[in-house]
């Protein structure tokens, strides 16, 4: 019975009393509000960062190391990548473009050149003609006024073809040239030389380096 005493009393000497317990829970109060406002004041701390420490993590963050690709080359953006492929789009259809100028305007002077040679073919009758006619006057009836007026039309005819571009091919004496003269007769000349074109029939014409009529030739032998 006395050591049971003696325990309820040890036990009662443990208890706390009420004032003891509420100043405890007073002190426990006080200490989870002062970390309740440190806490607080950490979180303000750091919403309100200084403006170099943004500058410093955005150039951080700018020093960052580029996206590369497999092989170590620089990863293109797609927009960029849109913007190469458009501007070698733009690029084709203008060198497209630029050869179908040039194609087109080739082929309405080479239209021009053959519509002219058309028609200097047509004319070269008459100027043969012409030549013929003022040929045949007699010595007396040169100085007439019909005469006089033949020549002047044919006069006229040379000066337009020069204008044109449309020039004789020089015959006789000349060697003989199978890109501007055409043989009909040979005969043999001791004096005129080998190959060398001694009567012309007919004038040849050329436009612009290209023959409209080769020349109707006597060649020496």
């Amino acid at each position: 019975m006395a050591e049971e005493k003696k325990e309820f009393n040890s036990m009662e000497d443990e208890n706390v009393s009420p004032d003891q317990t509420e100043d405890i829970l007073k002190e426990d109060d006080e200490k989870a509000a002062e970390k309740m406002e440190e806490a607080e004041n950490q979180d303000q701390a750091e919403e309100t960062e200084s403006p170099e420490d943004t500058e410093a993590s955005s150039e951080d963050s700018k020093k960052e190391p580029e996206k590369k690709g497999f092989f170590g080359k620089k990863k293109k953006d797609k927009k960029d990548e849109k913007i190469e492929e458009l501007t070698d789009m733009v690029k084709r259809q203008m060198a497209e473009f630029d050869n179908f100028r040039k194609r087109t305007e080739k082929e309405k002077a080479s239209m021009y050149e053959i519509g002219a040679r058309e028609v200097i073919e047509k004319i070269l009758p008459v100027v043969d003609n012409f030549e013929r006619g003022l040929a045949a006057v007699p010595e007396e009836e040169k100085e007439s006024p019909f005469v006089d007026g033949m020549n002047k039309i044919y006069r006229q005819l040379l000066s337009s073809f020069e204008g044109m571009g449309v020039k004789a091919i020089e015959s006789v004496g000349q060697e003989f040239n199978p890109d501007y003269h055409n043989a009909v007769m040979h005969v043999e000349d001791e004096e005129a030389g080998e190959n060398v074109v001694v009567e012309e029939f007919q004038k040849g014409y050329i436009y612009k380096d290209t023959v409209i009529r080769h020349s109707m030739v006597k060649v020496a032998n």
